[in-house]
């Protein structure tokens, strides 16, 4: 759902690596045992089913942890030529994987699976013609919200950006105790693609000079929009999924929360008393009538080069995101596919248990990974980004300085960590 800008960005850097598949060993008498690294409870309930009906291929799992944490630790094994045969990878982290030459292209061996997938989810995983992984699921953003809870108070889900603003002084004159929804510090991913449906760029390439655009005029209105949110109170400005964001939750004092199609089931862990007050609308909108939207997270299952077994690896992650029986575990968690197919599944499907008895649920969730922006790339330092990023919000907030101050320290961060990695910039 991402267009072949991604193919472009990493292209130049491509020429420089030698990457590529390792040779399939010779079968044994035995199943081939693969280590692979991932995340969740889901992944391990359907690697347990994977076991349980293969006999030639056996999974041994580790849980590797998510997002920056997960790959970092990948590069770290791949350096030291000990990565296992199959990953977890975070879309914005692939370019990274790609440029450390951490992933084995596997082109010749998903070539049957390519047509389970739409041309803009297979493009996540492919540049410069090479396959280095099967997109698993994806994270359209959309607005969470408690229903029964905005209903009580006479508050309206917001269609644009300019009504939430208005929704949220509405429920802190209501009930002085809640909030309609929260700006976290932390929620790199989550600002990236609010600024991205703004018609925000931040990584582009053009041949081998880089343009960095994360304090573009697109993100800037989206930082003084929510700076100004925190500085009258309106949102409350503390990281997700503490325990005391946990606990307001719980006392039905956050009220919204505009993430993706994984978040019902991150809701559904925190507050499950609450299943069936809350719903999912289109996300809001910075000009009306424009429904596009980006996406917030989503990973891959990539085969490593150091696999001694890329034919297998490809198999079992092809499996797991390709094969009836995978994607039926993978809605029946709350997590939405990658592929058409479970898409089309999903339609079938009860929704979350958060948003039980909402009829449109799925048709919401389809219509919004239609319109996902096609055009968004990321670079080659997004854990910098996102390290940088936590650091200059932090300040801001506790300072109650320019949240578009704190954007342009972001930029420079970057743009310096890229020209000393030996990337070259432009002005």
């Amino acid at each position: 759902m991402r267009s072949k800008t991604l193919v472009a960005a990493t292209a130049t850097t491509m020429l420089a690596l030698v990457l590529g598949g390792c040779a399939a060993t010779p079968e044994s008498s035995g199943p081939t045992t693969l280590t692979f690294w991932c995340w969740g409870d889901r992944v391990k309930a359907k690697v347990e089913a994977y076991n349980a009906s293969h006999d030639h291929i056996q999974i041994e799992l580790t849980d590797a942890g998510g997002g920056a944490d997960s790959s970092s630790k990948l590069v770290t094994a791949s350096r030291a030529g000990n990565a296992p045969d199959a990953s977890c990878i975070e879309y914005q982290t692939i370019p990274a994987m790609v440029v450390a030459g951490t992933l084995a292209d596997i082109s010749e061996y998903t070539e049957d699976i390519k047509d389970d997938f739409s041309e803009a989810t297979w493009n996540l995983t492919t540049f410069d013609g090479a396959v280095y992984g099967v997109p698993q699921d994806v994270g359209p953003m959309v607005f969470l919200y408690n229903k029964a809870r905005l209903d009580e108070l006479g508050v309206s889900a917001p269609k644009t950006w300019a009504e939430y603003a208005d929704a949220a002084a509405q429920v802190r004159t209501a009930d002085p105790n809640a909030y309609l929804g929260t700006f976290s510090p932390g929620e790199f991913a989550n600002f990236a693609g609010l600024s991205q449906q703004a018609g925000a760029s931040w990584w582009t390439v053009n041949g081998q000079e880089w343009s960095v655009g994360i304090d573009d005029s697109a993100s800037l209105q989206v930082a003084d929009f929510w700076g100004d949110l925190v500085a009258n109170d309106l949102v409350k400005a503390e990281p997700l999924l503490t325990p005391e964001w946990n606990t307001a939750l719980n006392k039905r004092e956050i009220l919204s929360w505009a993430g993706a199609l994984w978040s019902p089931g991150v809701l559904n862990s925190v507050a499950p008393d609450q299943a069936g007050e809350w719903a999912i609308a289109p996300l809001p909108q910075w000009t009306e009538g424009d429904e596009r939207v980006a996406l917030q997270g989503g990973s891959a299952l990539s085969v490593t080069k150091d696999s001694k077994h890329p034919k297998e690896a490809a198999e079992f992650i092809a499996w797991m995101n390709a094969s009836e029986e995978a994607l039926t575990m993978q809605i029946r968690s709350g997590q939405y596919p990658a592929s058409v197919i479970g898409q089309e599944m999903a339609v079938t499907s009860d929704p979350p248990a958060m948003m039980v008895g909402q009829a449109d649920y799925w048709d919401i969730a389809n219509k919004t990974a239609e319109n996902v922006l096609s055009s968004i790339s990321w670079g080659p330092n997004v854990n910098t980004a996102s390290s940088a990023f936590l650091d200059a919000m932090s300040t801001a907030i506790n300072d109650g300085t320019s949240f578009a101050d704190a954007l342009a320290d972001v930029q420079k961060i970057v743009v310096d960590d890229m020209e000393k990695t030996g990337f070259k910039v432009a002005d």
